[in-house]
């Protein structure tokens, strides 16, 4: 019986029973019947009943004997069609259980146990729907979380690539001019003119390493905490409005809208004070940035030299400069916005960078 499977278990089980159940009831009949006692009465018209009690086993086991094979029959037909429905009732949901369960372990997203009971069958159906639902998306979330690390490797790899290069141009100019004042080799004989130019090479280099080094630590973890904008705002711009004025650029801070957030707030002054930096560093004498809330939005806004959609996207790869600023001086290291685009995708910040609708400059949103 082990080896079998559910359905013709139960039904040899239900059949066993209900079997022995019209065996022991009919030796039960067959046994008991002959020692009953018939009762006769019969009226007439006298008023005297007349009570006959009669002894007849033998005739009660003659009819016993007669009726005994066609009841054993009924009743075995009738077990075993009820065994039959009793065993189909029962294995039926289990066995459709049972291959959409092999469906599952196929990751069959189509596989469904539509089995609505309120017995405890339809209760395991319900739980293997939900076990599987969870299981589908506990993948999904897996993948994703592979595809993210796996761009995050691509990233880390693209950039090291690239800061490698950028790190390598100004070492070995370095070296070279160090090797010719060694040498004293024509022009570089004079100290006082080349050692300021080493030291300055010296400077840019440390200054991309910091660089280098903040970078990497962007994706390192930060406790999120309750932040007012309006307060985080009015501290990144101080500094900058004074940069501005230095430079004769008109700065503007309309804050009229407040809200709070949770952000890891750290991060989120980082990116946000490069995005000013550039407007500020990016913009000339007599003209304007600004700095405004517009709902749940922080808009930072610089009239300078319209830049095209195909650049736009290159600015945020790293060490790229745009076409208007190649020089290291005037267009930094190339880093900014690229830090910009990795704290924004680890906090889950949307962004855009376009030109404002007039062409007069162009306009860097942040949606909160």
């Amino acid at each position: 019986m082990k080896r079998l499977k559910l359905f013709p278990k139960t039904f040899f089980y239900t059949l066993g029973l209900m079997l022995f159940v019209v065996v022991i009831a009919h030796i039960l009949i067959y046994l008991l019947a002959p020692h009953m006692q018939l009762e006769l009465s019969s009226t007439q018209n006298s008023p005297d009943h007349i009570i006959v009690s009669v002894n007849e086993s033998k005739i009660v086991m003659q009819s016993i004997q007669k009726a005994l094979p066609i009841s054993l029959l009924c009743c075995l037909f009738i077990s075993i069609v009820c065994s039959l429905l009793f065993s189909k009732a029962i294995a039926d949901p289990i066995k459709r259980i049972s291959r959409l369960t092999e469906r599952m372990m196929k990751l069959d997203r189509a596989a469904n146990c539509s089995i609505h009971t309120s017995d405890e069958i339809g209760v395991l159906a319900q739980n293997v729907d939900k076990l599987y639902s969870d299981l589908l998306t506990t993948i999904e979330h897996l993948e994703q979380e592979k595809e993210t690390v796996r761009d995050m490797e691509r990233s880390k790899a693209n950039f090291l690539r690239a800061a490698s290069h950028e790190l390598k141009t100004p070492v070995t100019a370095l070296n070279a001019t160090l090797e010719n004042m060694i040498l004293k080799v024509g022009k570089y004989s004079d100290y006082d003119l080349y050692l300021p130019k080493c030291k300055e090479i010296v400077e840019s280099l440390s200054r991309m390493i910091y660089e280098i080094l903040e970078t990497s630590k962007l994706n390192t973890s930060e406790t999120p905490q309750p932040v007012n904008i309006w307060e985080v705002l009015e501290e990144l711009c101080e500094p900058y409005q004074m940069i501005a004025a230095a430079h004769q650029i008109s700065f503007s801070v309309d804050l009229d809208y407040q809200f709070s957030l949770n952000i890891p707030v750290g991060r989120f002054k980082k990116a946000v004070s490069n995005i000013i930096a550039n407007a500020v560093q990016y913009t000339e004498a007599e003209k304007r940035v600004c700095v405004y809330t517009e709902e749940r939005s922080i808009i930072i806004e610089n009239e300078c030299e319209v830049i095209s959609k195909e650049e736009i996207t290159r600015l945020f790869e790293p060490f790229y400069r745009s076409e208007f600023s190649r020089d290291k001086e005037s267009g930094g290291n190339g880093l900014g916005l690229y830090i910009v685009e990795t704290i924004f995708k680890s906090m889950d910040i949307s962004y855009s960078f376009e030109s404002m609708p007039d062409n007069s400059g162009m306009r860097f949103t942040i949606y909160l």
